[in-house]
């Protein structure tokens, strides 16, 4: 099977192709599956027996749920989703590939981290850690931004709203996935209010959405990095978190780095290192161009 190829078989029972999308071992699939499910979002995402699904827009817009399943024994993710709603599945292979990272190279990237002997532990229980990408730039942006400042569960409450109110209901629903997550256009025509969070904040997200609904602000990592960064950091309320969030899940960044995250900083004291701004930045350096990667071994790190 080729690296990047992927072979499509047909259930009839269920009328669903199933994809299967091979990628380089190791992967740390557990972990991968621990990521998104913890900030699995209601009616949009869940996480059930080791398979992730979610609410996606078809070519034409109509809504689909996709089901993603890592092979127990390590060796592709199957892919399935619904004929009736999506004609061409292997349209969403792309998304896939790049929501779980199934292109990345772990052994080179694992060589790099292992290299710094604070980490190499880290590597060595979870080798092939992969960055989780996202199926939608701009979901992903909105969601960083009700994060800031509050915790996961907290974030996690408030977006269950407003996908509740504003996003489009799947008829009938999949299970626990309900609604479509808002598009930009419908988010930015929201009042402050329907955001239920502070003004500031709010206004922020709707002016995210104003620029990706103009076509100013392009989340789908098809620009420049640096230019789409550029951009978004000028948006009053988006600071080095957000927009180093947004590259490293959004734009695929894999050497995004959040110096002032505290998950990072909380990895840093789980390995006994200091974690002063200046501290985090000199250690990181070790690990490029891989260090979205190390936060991730951070993150997982004190959890």
């Amino acid at each position: 099977m080729a690296a990047f190829g992927y072979t499509c078989r047909m259930r009839d029972a269920l009328r669903e192709p199933s994809i299967r999308l091979p990628y380089r071992l190791p992967f740390a699939g557990d972990m991968l599956l621990s990521f998104l499910g913890a900030r699995a979002l209601p009616g949009v995402e869940e996480l059930r027996d080791r398979t992730y699904r979610r609410s996606v827009r078809t070519v034409d817009g109509r809504p689909a749920v996709i089901q993603l399943s890592p092979d127990q024994a390590g060796e592709y993710v199957t892919m399935e989703l619904p004929v009736d709603h999506a004609s061409d599945p292997a349209a969403f292979v792309h998304d896939v590939r790049r929501a779980f990272d199934l292109d990345a190279d772990p052994l080179a990237i694992d060589a790099v981290l292992a290299s710094d002997p604070k980490l190499a532990p880290l590597v060595a229980k979870s080798p092939g850690m992969r960055v989780p990408g996202t199926f939608d730039g701009f979901e992903l942006a909105v969601r960083a931004i009700f994060g800031q400042q509050v915790s996961v569960t907290g974030a996690r409450t408030s977006l269950r709203r407003l996908v509740e109110r504003y996003g489009s209901p799947l008829d009938p629903p999949s299970g626990g996935i309900t609604h479509l997550f808002p598009t930009a256009e419908q988010v930015a025509e929201l009042p402050a209010a329907a955001f239920g969070m502070p003004r500031n904040r709010a206004m922020t997200i709707r002016r995210v959405a104003e620029l990706v609904a103009s076509d100013q602000l392009d989340l789908s990592a098809s620009t420049p990095i640096d230019e789409t960064l550029h951009i978004l950091g000028e948006v009053r309320g988006i600071g080095p978190w957000t927009v180093a969030y947004v590259a490293m899940r959004a734009l695929r960044d894999h050497d995004a780095f959040m110096s002032g995250d505290l998950g990072v900083r909380k990895g840093f004291e789980a390995l006994g290192l200091p974690s002063t701004s200046k501290e985090l930045l000199a250690r990181a350096e070790r690990w490029r161009p891989w260090r979205a990667y190390a936060v991730m071994h951070l993150w997982h790190a004190h959890s």
